[in-house]
């Protein structure tokens, strides 16, 4: 049934595997920032990343499917229960984490067999057989870890003349130029990061001349220069996202998940699973210094992502182990997030916003 009520819309993925629905829509109140289900599809196996782009008749949604034979898919979103448009397409990849769109291709990062894929975006939408594969090739000091490499995240610059794939097993940053016509990927530089700290997101600051890389196996974020015009990744720093003497969940480490920065780049702000909290960072007008200002709860257990509404007012987590999407005020003078609510979501992993 389609939806008529004209609100703005929230996508959530899951793990169906876990218990997920796969992909929820749900209805975002503007005033509140509230969520109301309108409909969910499991049509698409453990969507754990979404995309959205646009097709000949209005919206499309671009999930990987998070299997050990990974594959991407595309869905229309023109109703409450989004269906599939096209096949379900084989990223020749496994186990992939993350889906963007670069240069009319769905790009994927696929963290088991440590590569990126790109297939062609169709005329109506739907997605072709896979253009290419580029593997990554290397390894880092944390055995159980990192013993070759595990893409986990892929996205365009903002100029949208580079493609980087971010790679928590060799730990490093690769940038790569995509040829829209052919869908292929020429690798173009790498940068490499400190050893062991194993970077899993990247998150540009708006201005566009720097970008801030979450680390995974250390909770720290490195601030990196973004210079555009070369497409040079340049590492200029390091911050904690947690307190000293911090720990996560019954002692255990914390893993940083999703680092996500301000619309006006005042603020970053870093999802931590294990420690359950959400970190602010303030940064500094230029850019290029971060500080840790607090922490502050999830509002549930093992945040996976964490999104910025697009009016910038409110920030909204994807706890996966409690099963459940938490939404913050944001206070616009300090970044601090302060809960307003949540919706019960199993296995929940993404939330992206039309």
């Amino acid at each position: 049934m389609d939806s008529s009520n004209g609100a703005r819309r929230a996508f959530i993925g899951s793990f169906t595997s876990a218990g997920g629905r796969g992909i929820t829509v749900a209805a975002v109140d503007e005033e509140t920032g509230a969520l109301t289900v309108l409909g969910t599809t499991d049509a698409v196996p453990d969507p754990s990343y979404l995309a959205l782009g646009r097709g000949p008749e209005g919206a499309v949604l671009y999930a990987v499917s998070e299997t050990q034979k990974g594959a991407a898919a595309a869905l229309d979103v023109g109703h409450d229960v989004p269906r599939p448009l096209g096949e379900l397409r084989p990223v020749d990849g496994d186990g992939p984490t993350h889906v963007a769109l670069a240069g009319g291709h769905v790009v994927t990062a696929n963290y088991g067999s440590g590569s990126v894929t790109t297939l062609p975006v169709l005329a109506d939408g739907s997605l072709g057989s896979a253009s290419c594969v580029l593997a990554h090739e290397g390894s880092g000091p944390v055995a159980e870890r990192q013993e070759g490499p595990h893409a986990h995240q892929v996205l365009p610059d903002p100029s949208g003349n580079w493609v980087l794939s971010v790679d928590l097993g060799t730990d490093s940053v690769r940038i790569c130029v995509l040829d829209p016509e052919t869908g292929q990927l020429r690798p173009h530089g790498e940068t490499a990061l400190r050893p062991g700290t194993g970077p899993r997101h990247l998150a540009f600051h708006p201005a566009g001349g720097h970008a801030y890389v979450l680390n995974e196996l250390e909770p720290t974020v490195t601030v990196c220069r973004w210079d555009p015009a070369a497409g040079v990744l340049e590492a200029v720093g390091e911050t904690p996202v947690l307190p000293d003497g911090a720990s996560g969940d019954a002692g255990r480490a914390s893993y940083p998940s999703e680092a996500v920065v301000a619309h006006d780049g005042r603020f970053l702000w870093v999802a931590n699973r294990g420690h359950d909290s959400i970190s602010v960072l303030a940064l500094d007008a230029t850019g290029e210094q971060a500080s840790l200002v607090t922490t502050v709860s999830c509002g549930g257990h093992w945040p996976r992502d964490l999104a910025l509404d697009p009016t910038g007012r409110r920030l909204y987590a994807a706890n996966e182990r409690s099963g459940d999407v938490s939404w913050f005020a944001v206070d616009p003078e300090t970044g601090v997030p302060a809960p307003e609510g949540s919706l019960e979501v199993p296995a929940a992993s993404c939330v992206i916003f039309a």
